[in-house]
């Protein structure tokens, strides 16, 4: 299924040339414009990728048939199919793996610098990885929030906020590997608490979250231990874990009209909790679903949101 908002569709791409425009839209942000180092294949193609990206969905926005914003998404099969996941590179993954049911986790996501003023290319994305957790059962949403450079100094505040509010639980939470770090780099600059707690100012942290990291938060999302300096791609990344059934209730009410829709995804059993139709159905099966989540994403453009049929995916 595809939504479309005007000349605007968010869904999964379809075929080779979709997923072309893909690596070409990385290339531009995170090479060009953030910094990363490529290959000289990559170089030559103007494409960033890994391999990773074999397996992987890539979710698109699409503006005059352009990918103008993306996410790729592994799920637990595709992640068993390349022997891990991406964030294995950084950080300890055990207790998430252990966890029963589908996980997913999110990376590469970017926006095109020309559609970035109004946020709606960035909605969108929102909203198509919302029909992702429901249409795949997806119990555990995780992956890494960078920023530019490598001075987790720079950010203070905001790494040291996550630190003493939002870490996860024992139980699932993912610490960093220091010996993963690339040969050079300090293995100091992982540590999260850089600041005193009575020296953190949570205005002060927050104007220092980007934009992406401050939504993840409104989510409910909980953090990981520790800062990996990612060098080669010129960021320091923090990791993100978001159990979709503790999604904020009032972002739960507000897009699919209760408090526990995301319920019957939770993780401490293996029972799936009956609820009413419409809170139970993937929002592409209820009309009345997918506008309440259209309405919460898209704010002033949901009116013009419709639902599309899903064209048959080519071999990739």
């Amino acid at each position: 299924m595809a939504i479309k908002v005007r000349d605007y569709e968010v869904r999964l791409t379809r075929n080779k040339e979709e997923r072309k425009q893909v690596r070409q839209l990385r290339y531009k942000v995170f090479v060009e414009e953030e910094g990363a180092t490529p290959t000289e294949e990559q170089k030559n193609l103007r494409e960033e990728y890994d391999s990773f990206d074999r397996f992987a969905d890539y979710m698109g926005v699409f503006h005059n048939g352009k990918i103008v914003g993306t996410y790729r998404i592994i799920d637990r099969d595709a992640a068993e199919k390349m022997d891990g996941f991406y964030t294995e590179g950084e950080y300890d993954l055990k207790k998430i793996k252990k966890i029963r049911g589908n996980i997913a986790e999110m990376s590469r996501a970017c926006v095109d610098p020309e559609y970035r003023d109004d946020g709606l290319v960035m909605r969108m994305l929102w909203l198509g990885l919302c029909e992702y957790i429901l249409l795949r059962k997806i119990k555990v949403l995780f992956g890494v929030a960078s920023w530019t450079g490598q001075h987790p100094a720079a950010t203070a505040q905001a790494i040291s906020y996550l630190y003493y509010n939002h870490l996860a639980p024992l139980s699932m939470r993912a610490t960093v590997e220091k010996d993963k770090l690339l040969e050079g780099v300090n293995p100091k600059l992982t540590k999260m608490n850089i600041l005193p707690k009575d020296f953190v100012d949570e205005a002060v942290a927050k104007a220092q979250m980007t934009p992406l990291l401050k939504g993840y938060l409104r989510l409910g999302a909980v953090f990981g231990k520790g800062v990996f300096i990612d060098a080669p791609f010129n960021t320091y990344d923090v990791f993100l874990i978001l159990q979709t059934k503790n999604i904020s209730c009032a972002y739960q009410k507000h897009f699919a009209g209760s408090e526990t829709a995301f319920q019957h995804l939770g993780i401490e059993d293996g029972a799936m909790k009956k609820f009413g139709k419409v809170m139970l159905l993937p929002f592409t099966g209820s009309f009345a679903l997918f506008k309440a989540m259209a309405q919460f994403f898209l704010r002033d453009d949901a009116d013009d949101a419709e639902l599309v049929e899903d064209e048959k995916q080519t071999e990739e």
